[in-house]
């Protein structure tokens, strides 16, 4: 028969049990308890981030089309190939345009010779006005010798008459030869010394001369960035374009930016500057840095084509997005990548920790009360 107590017995081994079981509890406990206030205190001290799969690659699209009209000599692209700035790309006839500089040059030298015209008959003007001024003075002199001569009787009155009316003839003659001169100066500009290209009918066809250089400069279309043909498999030698008419597109490979179409509960923190990550569906192995630029100015919807008309009776609340302009980082790897591709982006809105906002509504919300308290 055993001299120890059962029940001794059963409370040392409900004592070894609970040694052996305790620090499995408590890690049972802990554990999960460390991994919820770790959690917490890294959602308060984070200041958050905002995502979207709403989101795409752009490029600036340039509209290449000729500033005159003509036909298309020869193309020099082909759709899809990467092009320099300043390369060529298509050529238009030039032979109207270079017609047209030579009538331009024609017309110039025209001019420049009536100037000179114009100043020859200044000076034979001036020439004819001294001439008539003599005149008149001699016959002035003239008609005061027969007014004495008449009044000592040693001429006749015929005579008086007959100088007389020379005279007046003599300061006809003299008004006309002003008149003359004076439109003479006129139609130098008022100016009897202007150099000849000063002239301005001479100024006017040099004006000609230089928009039919301009136009049969633009006779050869040549790329205005870096970038690549798009659109114009179809654009063809012997085609007649018209000016200002697009015939294909150049994509300016310097020129990129991303859209991302965030839900308007997204914006509450997103300003410009603050940074981001993209990735593209296209290359899932690259991350990309980017920056806020710009914020819309509106929702998508706000500047459709059709913008949706909410003054009805049945109206369901939609969330609205805005789209948000980011600009890659600077030496981004921009190989394969292509106008519309789709993107993943994530908006670091980190302005400040979660718990200084909370906070920040804490305190202002217990200013309201206090002012209402204070106002009762």
């Amino acid at each position: 028969m055993s001299d120890q107590n059962p029940t001794a017995e059963s409370a040392e081994t409900q004592s070894k049990q609970k040694q052996k079981k305790g620090p499995k509890f408590w890690l049972l406990i802990l554990v999960p308890a460390l991994i919820v206030l770790g959690g917490a205190w890294y959602w308060l001290s984070a200041g958050g981030s905002q995502s979207t799969a709403n989101a795409n690659y752009q490029m600036a699209r340039i509209p290449v089309a000729s500033q005159i009209s003509g036909r298309v000599t020869e193309v020099f692209v082909h759709d899809n190939e990467h092009v320099e700035k300043g390369a060529p790309l298509f050529q238009i006839d030039k032979k109207p345009y270079e017609l047209a500089l030579a009538k331009a040059q024609a017309a110039l030298s025209q001019a420049r010779l009536q100037v000179e015209q114009l100043r020859a008959s200044y000076k034979a003007a001036l020439a004819d006005e001294k001439q008539a001024a003599d005149n008149a003075a001699y016959q002035e002199k003239q008609l005061a010798r027969q007014e004495k001569l008449i009044k000592s009787g040693t001429t006749t009155q015929q005579a008086l008459d007959q100088q007389r009316t020379a005279t007046q003839a003599a300061q006809n003659t003299l008004a006309a030869a002003k008149q003359k001169v004076a439109s003479a100066k006129v139609a130098l500009d008022g100016n009897p010394e202007i150099p000849v290209d000063e002239h301005p009918s001479v100024k006017s066809a040099i004006v000609a001369v230089n928009d039919a250089k301009y136009n049969l400069s633009q006779t050869e279309v040549d790329a205005p960035t870096d970038g690549i043909i798009y659109q114009a498999a179809s654009f063809k030698a012997g085609e007649m374009v018209g000016a200002g008419t697009s015939l294909f597109t150049l994509v300016d490979t310097s020129d990129v930016w991303v859209i991302a179409n965030f839900k308007e509960t997204a914006l509450t923190h997103m300003q410009e500057g603050q940074s981001a990550t993209v990735e593209f569906d296209a290359f899932p192995d690259r991350e990309y840095h980017a920056t806020v630029e710009a914020v819309g100015a509106g929702t998508g919807a706000e500047f459709s084509i059709l913008p949706a008309q909410n003054a009805t009776g049945n109206w369901v609340k939609v969330t609205q997005r805005v789209p948000v302009r980011l600009r890659l980082d600077d030496g981004a790897n921009l190989d394969g990548l292509r106008a519309g591709l789709s993107a993943s982006v994530t908006v670091d809105t980190a302005s400040q920790p979660r718990y200084k906002r909370i906070l920040d509504k804490a305190n202002s919300s217990a200013a309201v009360a206090g002012t209402t308290e204070q106002g009762q």
